[in-house]
């Protein structure tokens, strides 16, 4: 696995980990890596400084606890998303691949209105958002990402 600093073209920072560097070149050329604050997929790999493993006789200090751009431990983060996804599964409607025409159906009122989930094209969601229809999706869990 690799890490990469990555940022978006409004300039947040975020982190992202990908099996090796093509990996991420074609998720990115596909327009699935997105920025977890403002949701771009203009995203590009920001300057990095390179890791120089610390000399084996030196002492071990504490390691510092990883963070998000917002200075939040991840830990913490994976816990908020982790509560966010529940409630979200609690108290919604599983629609699967019929999201797109679900959601058109609540916004027209020709369906119930009611919360759903499921899934979506990058392209479906891009629609739904211009006809007004408002739709996030849901964030991803580290071991998603695997």
């Amino acid at each position: 696995m690799i890490r990469y600093d990555l940022e978006c073209a409004q300039g947040h920072g975020f982190d992202g980990w990908f099996s090796d560097s093509a990996s991420f070149d074609k998720q990115a050329d596909a327009g699935i890596v997105e920025c977890p604050v403002c949701g771009s997929s203009d995203v590009h790999k920001a300057l990095m400084a390179p890791g120089i493993p610390a000399k084996s006789n030196k002492k071990s200090e504490a390691q510092p606890v990883m963070q998000n751009a917002a200075g939040t431990p991840a830990a913490e983060l994976t816990q908020m998303i982790r509560k966010l996804r529940k409630h979200v599964e609690d108290n919604s409607e599983y629609v699967g691949p019929r999201f797109a025409e679900e959601a058109r159906k609540i916004h027209y009122e020709e369906s119930e209105a009611r919360g759903i989930y499921g899934e979506a094209s990058l392209e479906d969601a891009r629609e739904l958002n211009e006809e007004g229809i408002d739709v996030q999706p849901l964030p991803l869990l580290p071991e998603e990402h695997n």
